[in-house]
């Protein structure tokens, strides 16, 4: 019943209405998109293509754009040459002077910012697209289907109908963040693709399962499901975990009044970068596909390697990335010297920390401390599916017991909850929980003051 009242209650928003059917309406658009095939490509033609997205690091990349690489889409290349750009973008940031200047001019730094990424990506998908093409002519030769791949006329309105499908999906992905629901429309984008997946992997594990020799298939499949809800459950503790400052205002009179006093807290998350070290780590990995080809990197030792998500180098060298990552986006995000400011504008101290440069130092401490355990604990979730091949779980179902899928899963659907309670309670109405303490807690980082 409470469920269903907070249904009715969104219904009854007007503007969350309207921006639960815009999204609504995108999502239909990019899945749509997804299963329009270039033009001169018979789409009978792919089961090759298909079976060489059935597993490894081409599988995640199919996954991420929702199918549509699998299926030779206008929207083959997704949003990962943008996520690709916007780290390259960030690493400018801290090793360029220009771009640091840009990033201290406020909104207008950002727009000048966000342009030169949309540039960047352009290049990246400038060599991607004839990549992905000669992949695609070698699959489509294996049934018989040979493509005429050269500086021929197929070639480049195909790299640039697959160039402008994927500025297109980002646009998309703008417009969700201003007009949907959901604080980043890009991860909404890539959850979109995730999620279009998990009924196809649940029915091919139950049928796997079922058709087990020796029977007890059900029983295991059942425990795969309860191994599942508790890593989904883990991952949500993950990010929304804290670590609470405690902070005392000063006492101070103003009019009739006096102000401060009370004490409250500065809550500083454990994985304060979120899903965002995940998202870069993957896209670094595939990094030796873009260099040497889809079609190159099956046959080339160094890239044949990192292509396997199972095997051990791959798992290794991800984790590492996710845990320097994770110290990275934190240091981007989180600006201990503007909180203590900020504090000291308002009045406020940490009891036995001098304010001003003690308190940055002590608040920096502090985040250093909770970011470990938070970078190895997200980089454990993100290679737990490997762990669970080694187990027999297929390949597209194991996908989802951690991974890119299951934390991209659970922040963005997190996000967006908490987008909609915010709009219920701002209407006075109750949220998904009544309980305060029970309120749903997106991956914004940690809070300053």
């Amino acid at each position: 019943m409470k469920f269903i009242e907070t249904c009715k209650n969104i219904w009854k928003i007007e503007d969350l209405r309207q921006r639960l059917l815009v999204t609504a309406l995108f999502v239909l658009i990019y899945r749509f998109g997804s299963y329009v095939v270039l033009p001169g490509i018979d789409p009978s033609a792919l089961t090759a293509l298909k079976g060489q997205t059935a597993g490894g690091l081409m599988a995640l990349l199919d996954m991420f754009s929702g199918g549509a690489f699998s299926n030779a889409s206008i929207f083959a290349l997704g949003i990962m040459p943008y996520i690709s750009a916007s780290i390259v973008i960030q690493l400018l940031t801290i090793a360029v002077p220009y771009f640091q200047k840009m990033q201290k001019e406020g909104e207008s730094g950002r727009q000048k910012m966000n342009q030169i990424t949309r540039y960047l990506t352009i290049a990246i998908l400038l060599f991607q697209g004839p990549s992905y093409l000669v992949n695609l002519a070698v699959q489509m030769a294996q049934v018989g289907q040979p493509l005429a791949i050269g500086f021929n006329w197929f070639t480049i309105s195909s790299t640039i109908l697959l160039c402008a499908g994927s500025m297109f999906v980002l646009w998309l992905g703008e417009r969700i963040t201003d007009r949907g629901v959901g604080t980043n429309g890009v991860s909404f984008i890539i959850l979109i693709g995730i999620i279009a997946r998990l009924p196809g992997a649940f029915v091919q594990e139950f049928s796997l399962r079922l058709n087990e020799n020796g029977g007890g298939g059900l029983v295991v499949f059942i425990i795969e499901i309860a191994i599942l809800l508790f890593v989904f459950a883990f991952a949500i503790m993950l990010v929304q975990g804290t670590r609470r400052i405690p902070v005392q205002y000063a006492k101070r009179i103003q009019g009739n009044r006096q102000i401060g006093g009370a004490r409250q807290y500065i809550p500083l998350k454990v994985n304060a970068a979120n899903v965002m070290p995940i998202i870069f780590a993957q896209a670094i990995m595939f990094i030796p596909v873009a260099i040497v080809g889809f079609r190159a990197a099956e046959t080339n030792g160094f890239a044949r390697v990192f292509m396997d998500n199972n095997g051990f180098w791959y798992n290794a060298v991800f984790a590492l990335l996710i845990i320097a990552f994770t110290y990275f986006y934190t240091a981007i995000i989180v600006n201990p010297v503007q909180m203590a400011e900020n504090l000291k504008v308002t009045n406020g101290f940490i009891p036995g920390v001098k304010p001003g440069k003690k308190t940055a130092d002590y608040i920096d401490t502090i985040m250093s401390r909770i970011t470990l355990p938070g970078s190895i604990l997200l980089a454990l979730i993100a290679i737990l599916p490997a762990f669970a091949r080694m187990f027999g779980v297929s390949l597209s179902f194991a996908q989802f017991f951690g991974g890119t899928s299951l934390l991209i899963m659970v922040g963005v659907i997190l996000d967006t909850l908490q987008q909609i309670e915010s709009h219920l309670l701002m209407r006075h109405h109750d949220g998904f929980f009544e309980s305060s303490s029970m309120r749903i807690k997106g991956r914004s980082g940690a809070m300053a003051y």
